[in-house]
This record gives C-alpha cells, structure tokens and sequence, in this order.
C-alpha cells in the first residue's frame, strides 16, 4: 500500500494530465489571485478552471503554503522550498518513474535527501544545489562514462551520480540507468 507522502507524490506527478497544468503553472496563476482562504482557491480552480475537487484541494493547499512563506515541517517540503523549489518538478518526474518500476519500491524521505530502497537501497534523490538535483545509483559493475559519473564525495552509499538540471535531462538513457539499478538491488 502506498504511503500518503507516496500518494501525494503521485497527485503532483498527475497534474499535468488531470489538469492540464503542472503544480508549478497553477501555483504561478494562484499567485495572481489576491486570496487568503483555501475556499477561496478551491472555488476559483473548480469553477474558473474546472478542477476536480481532490486535485483543487491540494492546489489550494500548496498555493497558501507558498504565498504564507511557510514551508511545513515535513523533510521534503523544506528540501523543495527557497531557491530550491524549482527543482521540485524534476523530483516530481522521477517519482512518477519509479514509481512505475513496481510495486516494491520503499520511498523514504530523509533530511536532506531521498532513499529509494526495494531489497536494498538502489538509489537516492537529493536536491544538491539550488539548480541541480542529483540522482544516485548504486551500479557498482559499471564504468562511469558521459554522466553517469562516480559518486565520489557526493553520497557514500551510492556508486554512480547523474546530474539534472531540467526534465529534459530524464531521459530514456536515464530511465535504463535507474532501472538496472532498481533490477540488480
């Protein structure tokens, strides 16, 4: 059964389709709004834009997050906030992607970084400067070549780091990567 932080993830990761917009897109048209309340949200997006209510609910909720400043307690969040929640979508479509290797996948939200784990751990997200999220795999067989570079002082329990900048750097070479690392572990 998938955790609520896990179910959340999927939430964001299905904006675009469901909605037509990623969380990033709404959050910038909520900004727009000079609202307070989350009802107040929540009718705008259903009425004006035609959201279903789950999907509003969770809109409006980030929208006040980010116009109160106020990033929750919770270690994801305070990883994605500041300079760094631009990074958030790239977070977003990795999750949707291993998600997808199967139904074994333990997400565990550390401090500072992400603990993908099946049998063992197989990799790890982490959001290392304010433009670049890491993803670690543990593929200690492989050579570094082109990005997939040695881990080095960046993460001891990973072997190998790719360095993202943008979605367009999750790619099916990416995909392959990640998912010899979520088969060999």
């Amino acid at each position: 059964m998938a955790s609520p932080e896990q179910m959340l993830q999927t939430m964001i990761a299905n904006l675009p389709e469901k909605t037509g917009k990623a969380l990033d897109e709404w959050l910038v048209l909520c900004c727009q709004r000079n609202y307070s309340k989350h009802g107040e949200y929540l009718k705008w997006l259903k009425t004006e834009h035609g959201v279903s209510h789950g999907f509003a609910n969770l809109i409006s909720s980030k929208a006040l997050d980010a116009k109160n400043g106020e990033p929750k307690d919770d270690p994801l969040t305070l990883q994605y906030s500041g300079a760094k929640a631009a990074l958030k979508p790239i977070y977003d479509q990795l999750i949707t992607h291993i998600t997808n290797l199967g139904s074994d996948v333990d997400i565990a939200v550390k401090k500072s970084y992400v603990s993908l784990r099946r049998n063992k751990q197989f990799a790890i997200i982490q959001a290392s400067t304010k433009t670049r999220v890491d993803l670690g795999l543990q593929l200690p067989e492989l050579e570094s070549k082109g990005r997939l570079e040695t881990s080095g002082s960046f993460n001891k329990m990973v072997s190998h780091r790719i360095r993202l900048e943008s979605l367009d750097d999750i790619d099916c070479e990416l995909i392959d990567y990640l998912e010899l690392s979520y088969d060999r572990n």
